[in-house]
């Protein structure tokens, strides 16, 4: 049985901030690192098509790009893998060791996918090593959530909102690099250039600037929080048994805030293949949700500490319930790029109001002595199972109910169980 008994005082206790140079050398390496693990996530994606054809050869190219796919979806299965190894890693020995591992994998991963030979070369163990990359880039990311998260709620409870908002802020950092390379390598290079060569480029990029991303984590300073915390023996036990309503409660929390990311991202491929809008507008659209991220995030997060993490939140659920159907009407109806770029940024900026306090309010769910696997169990389930299906379950409500609006009604879902766990969240003292 575990010694740990949290407590809501104990999740408020004010801990000796850390100086502002440590803080911004805590946000700096944790905004790089967080963007280009998952800019090397995202990249994949946009490459799948090409990828497909070099290392998933097929009779048929639907057979080819399905596989390519698949080893895409294998991330989300090795998350909460990586949540429980990494996050109890992140709780026993810090949260910057853990941080400096996952980067690492992340690394390894994507060296593997920038320098590996082809089908055509080396036959079946070219996608062999994609699928090892995959799996490691997985693994990676599934620690990355709560160990950052926490490092940065850490630094200074007063201002908790305003650190952890980069967690989310630097993830749009990811959205419009993917899509600015996914516009630059279309527009610049020919379909041969880009089948030849052009494709490995993204993966280079990670892997010149990724090392600068590792070398800071490893001369982080921990949270004055986690140095102060008794040291729970068993700490995915506690989180999974003994603190199981705060993990349900935060994983509450992040359905909704996956279901919107991926609607976001979807939306712009959706105009262009549902809607017959120019393909360039996918990568455009992409790029302008990203920019309203990293601008908006960083804002909300702040004002959360003012004004607390639940009434930001709960006002954006509600905002996001009241405008998502027509927002999709709108683009069905009158497909155009201004239409296009008007919901966009409409989901843009309400997404960001929510996403701004999710990481304060998630990690207030859990003392320090669990944070890091709290954080990462409830982050990486969450989104295995509700975003790592998205785009699965948004093709699948079109088909099944005949009408293009029905995306619409699974982010209506999201909203539902986030004002279930906002509820939930209160109890348990978050404000």
């Amino acid at each position: 049985m575990s010694t740990l008994a949290p407590r809501a005082a104990e999740l408020s206790d004010p801990a000796e901030p850390a100086s502002r140079q440590s803080t911004l050398r805590v946000i700096t390496a944790i905004s790089i690192g967080n963007a280009l693990e998952w800019f090397e996530i995202v990249i994949y994606g946009f490459l799948a098509v090409t990828i497909s054809k070099l290392f998933f050869p097929a009779e048929n190219d639907t057979v080819s790009l399905l596989i390519t796919l698949g080893t895409f979806g294998v991330t989300f299965v090795m998350r909460p893998v990586g949540s429980l190894v990494l996050g109890a890693y992140a709780d026993a020995r810090g949260r910057k060791n853990a941080l400096t591992l996952s980067m690492a994998l992340m690394l390894l991963g994507t060296l593997l996918i920038a320098v590996s030979p082809t089908f055509a070369q080396i036959g079946l163990w070219a996608p062999g090593l994609v699928i090892l990359a995959r799996l490691l880039q997985g693994f990676a990311a599934g620690g990355e959530f709560g160990s950052a998260t926490a490092l940065l709620a850490e630094q200074d409870p007063r201002r908790r909102g305003f650190f952890s908002s980069w967690q989310f802020a630097s993830q749009g950092i990811t959205t419009f690099l993917a899509a600015g390379f996914g516009m630059g390598l279309n527009a610049l290079l020919t379909p041969e250039q880009l089948l030849s060569w052009g494709w490995r480029i993204p993966f280079f990029f990670g892997l010149l600037i990724g090392p600068a991303g590792l070398y800071i984590r490893r001369h982080l300073d921990e949270g004055m929080e986690f140095k102060r915390a008794a040291q729970e023996a068993t700490p995915v036990r506690t989180t999974l048994v003994d603190q199981r309503g705060r993990t349900l409660a935060a994983m509450g929390l992040i359905i909704l805030a996956t279901i919107v990311a991926y609607t976001g991202l979807f939306m712009p491929t959706f105009a262009v293949r549902q809607l017959g809008l120019p393909p360039s507008m996918a990568f455009a659209g992409t790029f302008w949700f990203g920019v309203l991220q990293f601008a908006l995030v960083p804002l909300f997060g702040s004002m959360s500490d003012r004004v607390g993490r639940v009434v930001i939140m709960r006002g954006a659920a509600l905002v996001m319930l009241v405008m998502i159907v027509p927002l999709f009407y709108l683009l069905v109806n009158h497909p155009s790029v201004p239409a296009l770029m008007l919901a966009l940024t409409a989901m843009g900026v309400v997404a960001s109001a929510y996403w701004g306090p999710i990481s304060a309010a998630m990690s207030e769910l859990f003392p320090a002595a669990t944070r890091g696997t709290g954080l990462s169990v409830s982050y990486s389930f969450g989104v295995a199972i509700f975003g790592g299906f998205a785009p699965f379950i948004s093709a699948w409500l079109i088909t099944a109910t005949g009408s293009k609006i029905a995306p619409a009604f699974y982010v209506g879902f999201g909203v539902l169980v986030s004002l279930a766990a906002l509820r939930a969240a209160r109890r348990y003292g978050v404000k």
